[in-house]
């Protein structure tokens, strides 16, 4: 096997088992780094040979492509250069290499979007839009308001177990990014809509067994990705409008509807399960009424 295939290889499994990054992230890794790895001539035989120019012709040859119909977005290479920094960072803690040749590399300068988010007016007409007449739209209620009242992520509640939620205390233990463990409380609704749930399956939290999946097909078992995927799409295409409809837009909802109404970001930060202040950032797109109001309150000559 090549070297620096086999160094790779003992990277991941550094990224899995150290810093307990998810599937989904070390998968971004393996992309990056396979692309950078095809870069690097031949002559190359290990990474202790890599200098910075042979990081920059790798980012400016990204940037350059012709095989792709739409070009690499600045966070994409960001996102490349990120993944062979955290390489060398291994290397160099591992004493693999004696210098990190991405250190003084810039990070380009990415733009940041607004997330989507669901208007409040337009979120009872959403919740409504399952069936309740049936199992499935019952389960479908369930998790459209668990998904709102929480603002969990999309692999969070599809790993739900019985034992991680506590219906007394309206409180639900999920695991995030980095294994991460945090509590996070839910509404009357989402409780209401999951014991009715329950219900139609003949089912209570004190009858499951704790291991048990909360949220499952028709076949008994964990509800895959792309189903709640599809059928949330299509209940969001019912109310709204725009490209990124789906569970994702509940989660960017749930936090601009909490800091449009004065939470405190750091009490968001927690809730959303971000590592930095920076990520929930991007959710302080407050209404005007609400900056007039804050600001009428707090700023000393407010009112005048």
């Amino acid at each position: 096997m090549d070297k620096k295939r086999k160094v790779l290889i003992d990277f991941y499994i550094y990224l899995k088992k150290e810093k307990n990054y998810s599937n989904h992230t070390i998968k971004a890794y393996k992309n990056d780094l396979s692309r950078f790895l095809v870069f690097l001539p031949k002559n190359i035989s290990g990474f202790d040979k890599v200098n910075r120019e042979s990081i920059r012709g790798f980012l400016e040859s990204e940037i350059d492509r012709r095989d792709i119909k739409k070009p690499i977005s600045s966070k994409t290479i960001a996102r490349r250069l990120a993944s062979i920094k955290s390489l060398f960072k291994y290397l160099l803690q591992s004493e693999q290499v004696t210098n990190n040749p991405a250190i003084l590399i810039k990070t380009p300068k990415t733009s940041r979007t607004l997330p989507g988010f669901i208007d409040q007016k337009v979120i009872k007409s959403l919740m409504e839009s399952p069936d309740c007449s049936t199992s499935k739209g019952l389960r479908d209620r369930a998790i459209l308001e668990l998904f709102y009242s929480s603002g969990i992520r999309l692999s969070e509640l599809i790993a739900l177990n019985f034992g991680e939620v506590d219906i007394k205390n309206q409180l639900i233990k999920v695991y995030g990014k980095g294994n991460k463990e945090r509590l996070i409380p839910f509404g009357n609704s989402a409780k209401f809509c999951i014991e009715n749930y329950l219900k139609s399956r003949a089912l209570s939290f004190n009858t499951a067994l704790k291991n048990n999946p909360l949220f499952v097909n028709d076949k008994d078992k964990r509800v895959p990705t792309s189903t709640i995927q599809r059928r949330i799409r299509n209940y969001i295409k019912l109310v709204a409008e725009g490209k990124r409809l789906g569970p994702h837009i509940l989660r960017h909802s749930f936090a601009t509807h909490l800091m449009d109404m004065g939470a405190d970001i750091r009490a968001v930060k927690d809730l959303l399960g971000h590592s930095s202040l920076s990520s929930t950032q991007i959710y302080t797109h407050v209404k005007p009424e609400r900056m007039k109001s804050v600001y009428k309150q707090a700023h000393p000559h407010g009112e005048k």
